[in-house]
């Protein structure tokens, strides 16, 4: 079973930057991508980006640019470096274990609980 442990989430003002933080334990992980996904009130979840787990990776084209994601196989943990943060990109931001090597759109896998980003303006 697969465990996530988000953080990093926060209140910032426009034009900022936050880290997220995302730790995984379980068993295969070095087999698996990992994603970040985020979903904003009454919008179902979309994906803002994944690594694979021989750390290429992908962003969702809303997000090329301003969004980093990065992987650290030895400690199971993904990272996504939000930069130029908007007040549209208010969300809750949440990390996936993809159920394999890369990730789908809709996101299939183990998913953490969220941490929630707030951008003011």
């Amino acid at each position: 079973q697969v465990q996530l442990v988000e953080s990093g989430g926060g209140l910032v003002q426009a034009g900022g930057s936050l880290r997220l933080s995302c730790a995984a334990s379980g068993s295969d992980l070095s087999l698996r991508g990992m994603g970040w996904y985020r979903q904003t009130s009454g919008n179902k979840r979309e994906m803002v980006a994944y690594i694979t787990n021989g750390a290429t990776a992908y962003y969702g084209d809303s997000f090329k640019g301003r969004f980093t994601i990065s992987r650290d196989n030895a400690k199971n943990t993904i990272y996504l470096e939000l930069t130029s943060l908007k007040p549209e990109d208010t969300a809750v931001y949440f990390c996936l274990v993809c159920s394999r090597y890369r990730c789908s759109a809709d996101g299939v896998g183990d998913w953490g609980q969220g941490t929630q980003v707030t951008v003011s303006s």
